[in-house]
């Protein structure tokens, strides 16, 4: 039986995160991969040159077009931009994908300092979206704005992602990698339980579409039927691989991309 994934995200011109990342990274782990744009930022490896907004009913159609031809067997959502776009896909998602495992990664601010978030958007994120995922995936900063806790400590951590959980009952992945150290580790915080996922820092200035693949990642896991738990890992493993392969490549002047295909090429 064919598996599907859809991503209902931005764009990405450069190929290393948003809508192209997550397909690269379905195709890689075996997932039809279908898509919905939300926002159009001009971006590549150095930072977000400039957004501009999708029309409202461009997004729904795609929504429609898509639950009404093909039902995926996960979704992912990254960039949704404004508040609008927020309450659309929330409204969307809690008529036609009550039974289908979402992630949200809750892009929020580019590595350039550029909002994918709106900052009047989160309290709508929380209010209307985050409640009905399966999985949140914030890093350190996403998950300071989601708690309101400065993190510095991975005890600091567990006491915000014990925040968020509580927004909606959410499973929250709440990635490590800003923090300092050697290692990159993550913590899964559920409603029974609390796993920390580790693994060695890679140095490397190629971390663009990292958050994006890690999630999508997450959502052909989902979809291919394996529990949280083993989604998690094995999407961490996938990102690990991805970001070894790449990390001494140059490819733009900025913050390049991983190698989603790390299996086939050499």
């Amino acid at each position: 039986m064919l598996t599907s994934a859809l991503t209902i995200a931005g764009f990405d011109g450069s190929g290393g995160a948003g809508l192209q990342a997550d397909l690269k990274t379905f195709s890689a782990l075996g997932c039809y991969g279908m898509s919905v744009l939300t926002a159009l930022p001009i971006q590549n490896t150095c930072g977000v040159r400039n957004c501009f907004n999708m029309p409202l009913a461009a997004i729904e159609e795609q929504l429609d077009a898509i639950f009404s031809d093909i039902a995926p067997n996960a979704i992912k959502i990254g960039m949704l931009f404004n508040q609008e776009i927020v309450h659309l896909v929330a409204e969307f998602l809690a008529k036609h994908a009550s039974n289908i495992p979402i992630i949200l990664d809750p892009v929020m601010v580019a590595k350039s300092g550029d909002y994918l978030l709106l900052p009047e958007a989160i309290d709508t994120l929380k209010q209307e979206l985050i409640p009905q995922v399966t999985l949140i995936t914030p890093n350190i900063n996403e998950a300071q704005a989601l708690s309101g806790i400065e993190i510095e400590t991975p005890n600091e951590m567990l006491k915000s992602a014990e925040i968020i959980h509580q927004l909606g009952n959410v499973n929250v992945l709440l990635k490590g990698g800003h923090l300092a150290g050697t290692s990159c580790d993550d913590l899964l915080f559920t409603a029974s339980a609390q796993y920390w996922f580790k693994a060695p820092r890679i140095e490397t200035i190629n971390t663009h579409g990292t958050g994006c693949t890690l999630s999508a990642a997450i959502a052909a896991n989902l979809a291919h039927g394996n529990d949280l738990i083993s989604s998690c890992q094995n999407a961490k493993d996938y990102l690990y691989q991805a970001m070894l392969s790449f990390k001494d490549v140059t490819i733009g002047h900025g913050h390049g991309p991983v190698n989603h295909f790390h299996q086939w090429w050499n």
